[in-house]
């Protein structure tokens, strides 16, 4: 049985109220507001109060706020206007936050009415009277002194006695002889639901009826009760029709499959703010910045504020939201959380707004329809593509979306606007009609009391002729250039909001009563005409449909795979809710990095940032919630929508990148258009009151009556039995047909239809017929992996593999990011398919941690596993000790609890050294059964007799190379399950799924994926345990195929790894190999070796004294650039000679070459503490044995009492020096003509071997004097530091002269400005960086002047200096006029591009 507060709940609107000025007190000002005594009296804020609500009891689940509802129904409180002023009435809703979150819809219908009360007009004018002498008095001081402004017309009494009744002062001033005063009301419905257009509707039409005082036997009462107590509101998916005061309504609500329920007009909101603002806006909101909505009219702020938060659905706004702030909160905008909030101001007090913060600030002129963003602002993914289809979908409803489109349609539209600033604009002070004259016509009908009968044959009585001949002349005025006080509830368009011809045709009115009285009157088909006659609401509620629909496609596509990612708790070890929520913020619920991972690059900046916001992470909780059956209805509907995109693509975790529009609009218009035609309940219409109650509502003639509160307290009685089982007969009958959208006897057809192919299907379920659809999927697995590799083959060979005919040129410039997870969830496909059982999220990754599980229990050199001891055993034996942190993340990932899998991952990387796992299978005693055993197991498998077994006489050489002292590096071992323990290893991911991609991008980077997968398949006795017969995996032919496909992979390089889990922490082996010469094998110097990349660059890293080889860990670098070597020159033999340095990366394999083969140390070579070299990426297919190798041998051929240019450079001729510098250029020119993605390194190209730098080393070194008979060799350094010298003189020279005569030499003919950049340029390198050598700081000079454009401009002014003679001989290149021009043509390809140093190369310069 329905109890009280359950049937209250289930009203449609739960209190009517009446707001105004109180008759008992006296004009009392508003101290909340925070009004200037320098402010008219007609502008200032008086306090309101709640005359009336009703019922006056609260229900436990709806009570009444009175000091809220007060508040934001007159948010500027009491406003008193005359004649003078615009007086219209207008609606706006508004929302009563409590304080467990739970909202109240409130609308609010203000108008004006005239002030009788002569204690008022009498307080107002002595007001008025003040106020002119405080301005005369301060005008009066003010002359004598400091001049006033003269734009202030308010200053003098003057200005009010001369100015026009036209003037704006005129408005502000109040005159008790001559002026009529009018004060604000304000009548307002409250209730649960948010029903916008009834409420309007309702409020006024109760209004017009009030004003009109139309004949009926009904009173303003029974309409109340009638809305109140017999109206209920329509379950989901029904409607119910009601009367608003004489007008039908409908009111729905949608299913709980559909989207909310939304009434604010989103035709209005584009209106207001354009398609490309509304975009903004949307992302502000969701990086939850600080949303400020400014306007001057109540009702924008609210569309604005409820249209921007319903579109961000699924997601809800978890922050401060007043979508009108009243006056006396503004200090609310101090608060340093983000908000959405609404300010109301003309558009002449904007400037005034106190804003505390504007970095964070998104501020929205409604009016001008304007968003200011915050700079870091990411943009939201797909934005072109987004904004065209919102164009489209509005050009397609004819709604206007250029700005003076939509400006002209505003204003077309604000002539019967629903709301606009009811205290803002003027008008003449001639008019037509007026207050005055419908007050006194109202006297006159009170005097008669009002028999609300027809006094006339025609069935109208004279007076309401009269009226009607009033609003005749209301509408002429509308139209005309002077508004009309009243014009804002007189139609002025049959177009707009439902209007309705019975109200405004005295004909009409005429046939209707005359209807009456013969007793022919159909009320019923009158409603029905009247239905049909108001297509707007439906029209708007199909617009807003659509506009929602796109919206949520957008973020359906963006999301489709969110719940992969979602990190659930153990609920079968016992994990209850409460323990979840405790735990709550320590805990990660959400796979950041490997959602992350799947994601093109250009989304990453609005990914990252929103994932980390309020809003995504209680999506993310109400799924976690779901497990204990809290289910969220917004979470309900969102994942609705993924499951019909993933049923339409075959269940995908990966879109493809490309931008898809909305395909739902159509299937939810109609359900939309079909709820709305059938109603399923009409409400009774109002039925007259006692006439006790109705002697009860004599009021103050011209003044909104305070209601019978014994009448409107007195709930009906539960009589119509009838009705209500009717009600419940067509719900149970309607129930099924919730979800199809089908009529009775479509569904008969549907059943019989169904029941009669339900036979064929069961005959088909045949085996042959199993094994025809089986066959099929695999083909169609095998087909797509074979155009997944082709197509990620292509973009990695980019245009090239366009001109090859190996593609189209629609497949090159695709996400190599998503292919890769495309790639990914392929490979998830084929392991779930025929499946025994599930296991986890992730089919792969169950099916690597059980092949590891086998491995680990094959391994005879491990000590036993005490989980796979019995109990009594692992009691009793002291000598097993506890698991190590890397054992129980394994565990802890097999047996489904990954809570508690972030505490363990940091304890390993704390305490457990990454280098040792890398180098475990080498540091460990190998066994020979274990290797006998695994060698055998391999050569049976006829999958791997592709991969060659390992050289055993490499192992010895390298360990008679360990034990002799020399550095070698050691292989990493090439294993399933060592990349597994590197990817477990990884404190960022959280679920199965990051880990198996990880895993599948580690092998894929390392080239290795179609072994490992290999050896993975390899185990036929655990493919048959954890698959079916007819499973992908267990048809040996397709799966031959298939590795082979993955195999090709390994022709392009791959660094998805790598780019991808950025902050990483990664281990990385550094092997320095000094000279084999015992003067410059080791040094006493404190030595420190510096790493830089393309994600980063680490500090000075120490090197332990006679050691040649160091790991240490640090967040990934990315693809390593450079290294920077030196040490302090201490001890008895700082001189150290450094032939090589290599590099890798111990969890990729990634080998850097870093040549060097110079000393290091004063007193020798070019006395270098401090050397930068560029590094090289080793090829993969170069064993360890053979990099050693060739490390062994020196870089250069110079010893140290030769130092300077390389013997071979001596034989080179002008011509190949030539030759080496073009290409060198072209090189440059073509790395920046290549497409961002395909761009390799640019400091390779400058530094590297016959790179710029080396090039142009080989043209300053072509006839360079470098030898001499007496002192010290002399370096390339040498030659610029005096060129620089004799540059300065000359510079000097030239100021002194310019100082003298007074006239400049053009800088740009005589090379006066380059001279100035070189002189710089070389002092800046000298004194940032002493410890450099000469050759690293030629080295540096070049890369600058590159940077700066300068080795074009310098190469003259060098060729006329003195030094280059004195230096360098005549059949040099500075020195022939020829060879410096065509160099100057070479290098001067190079000023069209902007070359971007990295920070490890100009450290201390930059």
């Amino acid at each position: 049985m329905t109890t009280s507060n359950q049937r209250e709940s289930q009203r449609l609107f739960d209190y009517f109220a009446i707001i105004g000025l109180s008759p008992d007190g006296g004009l009392e000002p508003d101290r909340l507001q925070g009004e200037e005594v320098v402010v008219p009296p007609l502008e200032r804020s008086y306090l309101a109060r709640v005359l009336g609500h009703y019922p006056d009891h609260a229900p436990p689940a709806m009570p009444f706020d009175s000091h809220a509802v007060q508040m934001l129904c007159l948010p500027r409180g009491l406003q008193f206007r005359t004649q003078k002023h615009m007086l219209e009435p207008r609606f706006h809703p508004f929302l009563v936050t409590k304080e467990d979150g739970s909202r109240a819809h409130g609308f609010a219908y203000v108008f004006y009415e005239e002030v009788n009360s002569k204690q008022i007009c009498t307080a107002m004018h002595t007001l008025q009277s003040v106020y002119l002498t405080e301005m005369s008095s301060s005008h009066g001081k003010s002359s004598t002194g400091t001049p006033t402004n003269t734009r202030d017309t308010r200053s003098l009494p003057r200005q009010f006695r001369l100015s026009s009744p036209k003037s704006p002062a005129a408005l502000h001033f109040y005159d008790i002889t001559k002026d009529q005063l009018y004060v604000t009301k304000c009548i307002t419905l409250v209730g649960q639901h948010p029903y916008v257009y009834a409420a309007r509707k309702f409020l006024k039409e109760l209004y017009r009826f009030f004003i009109q005082c139309e004949s009926s036997s009904v009173s303003l009462e029974s309409h109340v009760y009638n809305l109140l107590y017999e109206v209920p509101a329509p379950p989901a998916g029904r409607c119910v029709a009601l009367s608003c005061v004489g007008r039908t309504h409908i009111c729905q609500r949608p299913t709980s499959h559909e989207l909310p329920l939304f009434e604010y007009s989103l035709r209005e909101f584009f209106l207001c703010l354009g398609v490309e603002s509304v975009v903004q806006l949307l992302t502000c909101v969701l990086m939850e910045n600080q949303v400020i909505l400014v306007s001057s009219d109540y009702y924008k702020l609210m569309l604005v504020a409820e249209s921007i938060c319903t579109l961000i659905f699924p997601f809800v706004w978890q922050h401060v939201y007043v979508p009108i702030l009243p006056s006396s909160l503004h200090h609310f905008l101090d608060a340093p959380v983000p908000f959405i909030m609404g300010l109301q101001c003309s558009h002449d007090s904007r400037d005034t707004i106190q804003i505390p913060n504007e970095a964070n600030l998104c501020l929205v002129d409604v009016d001008e329809g304007t968003v200011e963003v915050p700079e870091d602002l990411p943009q939201f993914p797909h934005r072109a593509d987004f904004i065209q289809e919102l164009t489209q979908l509005l050009n397609k409803w004819e709604v206007p979306t250029g700005k003076l489109d939509r400006k002209s349609a505003a204003q077309g539209s604000g002539a019967d606007h629903w709301t606009s600033d009811y205290q803002s604009g003027t008008m003449p002070t001639k008019l037509s009609w007026n207050l005055n004259e419908h007050h006194s016509q109202y006297k006159y009908r009170r005097r008669r009391k009002c028999s609300w009968s027809h006094d006339s044959d025609s069935g109208v009585s004279s007076t309401e002729g009269s009226i009607s001949g009033s609003h005749s002349s209301i509408a002429s005025v509308t139209t005309s250039s002077s508004p009309s006080p009243l014009q804002g509830f007189i139609p002025t368009s049959n177009k707009m909001h439902g209007f309705d011809p019975f109200h405004l045709s005295p004909q009409l009115k005429e046939i209707t009563a005359i209807a009456k009285k013969a007793g022919v009157f159909d009320s019923e088909e009158v409603e029905r005409i009247k239905q049909e006659g108001d297509p707007e609401m439906l029209e708007e509620l199909k617009f807003n449909n659509a506009v929602r629909e796109v919206f949520l496609n957008r973020f359906v596509h963006m999301f489709c795979a969110y719940d992969h990612f979602v990190i659930q708790p153990n609920c079968q070890q016992g994990t209850d809710m409460e323990q979840w929520l405790s735990c709550r913020e320590t805990v990660q619920n959400f796979d950041k990095a490997t959602f992350l991972s799947d994601q093109p690059e250009v989304h990453l900046p609005f990914l990252s940032r929103f994932i980390e916001t309020q809003t995504f992470t209680s999506l993310v909780d109400h799924k976690i919630l779901a497990n204990w059956g809290k289910n969220n209805s917004n979470l309900s509907i969102f994942e609705l929508r993924i499951k019909l995109l993933r049923d339409r693509y075959d269940d995908s975790l990966v879109r493809t990148p490309s931008y898809e529009t909305c395909t739902t609009i159509k299937e939810t218009e109609q359900i939309l258009e079909k709820r709305l035609a059938n109603i399923d309940y009409r409400a009774p219409l109002p039925q007259p009151m006692d006439p006790q109650a109705e002697s009860c509502t004599q009021f103050n003639p011209g003044h909104f009556p305070l209601l019978d509160r014994i009448a409107l307290n007195k709930e009906p009685h539960k009589s119509k039995k009838r009705s209500s089982h009717a009600w419940r007969r067509r719900e149970r009958q309607e129930r099924h047909l919730e979800h199809t959208g089908l009529s009775g006897d479509q569904r008969d057809k549907v059943i019989h239809e169904a029941k009669s192919k339900l036979q064929p299907k069961l005959a088909d379920m045949s085996p042959a017929y199993m094994a025809q659809t089986n066959w099929k999927f695999v083909e169609q697995l095998l087909k797509e992996c074979k155009n997944r590799t082709k197509r990620m083959l292509v973009e990695k060979m980019g245009s090239e593999a366009v001109e090859l005919g190996h593609g189209e040129g629609s497949l090159v410039g695709v996400e190599e990011n998503t292919l890769i997870a495309s790639l990914c969830d392929l490979l998830e496909r084929v392991w779930a398919h025929g499946l025994q059982s599930k296991q986890g999220k992730s089919a792969l990754w169950s099916h690597l941690l059980n092949f590891q599980e086998l491995e680990d229990c094959n391994d005879s050199s491990k000590p036993d596993n005490p989980n796979f001891l019995s109990p009594a055993l692992q009691n009793t034996s002291p000598k097993i000790s506890s698991l190590s942190p890397l054992s129980e993340i394994v565990l802890s990932i097999r047996m489904g609890n990954i809570s508690g899998l972030g505490y363990l991952a940091s304890q390993l990387a704390n305490n457990f050294d990454l280098s040792t796992v890398a180098l475990e299978t080498e540091s460990a005693p190998a066994s020979p059964t274990k290797s006998s055993s695994n060698t055998n197991s391999l050569q049976k498998k006829p999958l791997q007799d592709r991969w060659p077994p390992d050289r055993s006489g490499e192992r010895r050489s390298r360990a008679q190379d360990s034990s002799s002292g020399v550095p070698t590096l050691r292989p990493l071992p090439i294993s399933v399950t060592f990349d597994m323990r590197n990817v477990l290893a990884m404190t960022e991911i959280k679920t199965h799924i990051g880990y198996a991609r990880a895993w599948v991008r580690l092998s894929l980077e390392k080239k290795v994926l179609s072994k490992h997968l290999t050896v993975l398949l390899g185990n036929s006795k655990l493919l048959q345990d954890l698959y079916k017969r007819y499973a992908f995996l267990r048809c040996e032919d397709e799966k031959e195929q298939f590795l082979s496909y993955l195999l090709s992979l390994n022709a392009v390089d791959y660094f998805c790894f790598t780019n991808t889990y950025t902050t990483t922490m990664v281990p990385y082996r550094v092997v320095i190999f000094p000279s084999r010469k015992l003067s410059g094998a080791s040094t006493s110097s404190n030595a420190w070796v510096s790493l830089g990349g393309t994600l980063g660059q680490t500090s000075n890293i120490p090197v332990p004294r006679n050691q040649v080889e160091l790991v240490f860990q640090h967040k990934n670098l990315g693809l390593l650039t450079t290294l920077r070597i030196g040490h302090d020159n201490t001890g008895m033999s700082p001189k150290w000679m450094v032939e090589h340095v290599l590099v890798r990366n111990e969890v990729t394999g990634h080998t850097w070459k870093f040549p060097c083969g110079r000393w290091l140390g004063r007193g020798i070579d070019d006395g270098s503490l401090e050397r930068i070299l560029v590094g090289e990426l080793v090829p993969s297919h170069i064993t360890s044995d053979d990099l050693v190798e060739s490390c062994r041998t020196p870089v250069r051929c110079r010893s140290p009492n030769m130092p300077g240019p390389r013997r071979s450079d001596l034989k080179l001729t002008i011509p190949d020096i030539q030759q080496h510098l073009g290409d060198s250029v072209n090189n440059l020119v073509k790395y920046f003509y290549k497409p961002e993605k395909e761009r390799g390194s640019l400091t390779l190209l400058l530094c590297g071997d016959f790179g710029l730098v080396c090039c142009l080393e080989q043209v300053f070194s072509y006839g360079f004097k470098s030898t001499r008979f007496f002192g010290k060799n002399l370096y390339l350094w040498d030659y610029f530091e005096r060129v620089q010298q004799h540059f300065e003189v000359l510079l000097r020279e030239e100021a002194e002269r310019e100082q003298l005569t007074g006239i400049a030499r053009d800088g740009r003919d005589h090379g006066l400005n380059s001279m100035a950049e070189l002189v710089g340029l070389v002092s800046r390198i000298n004194a940032s960086s002493s410890h450099l050598g000469k050759d690293d700081k030629f080295q540096l000079f070049v890369c600058l002047a590159a940077r700066a454009r300068l080795l074009p401009r310098i190469l003259l002014p060098l060729q006329r200096s003195p030094v280059t003679s004195h230096m360098y001989d005549e059949s040099s290149f500075l020195r022939d006029p020829q060879l410096v021009r065509d160099l100057i043509n070479v290098l001067s390809a190079l000023n069209d591009f902007e070359i971007v140093l990295e920070s490890s190369l100009t450290r201390g310069i930059d």
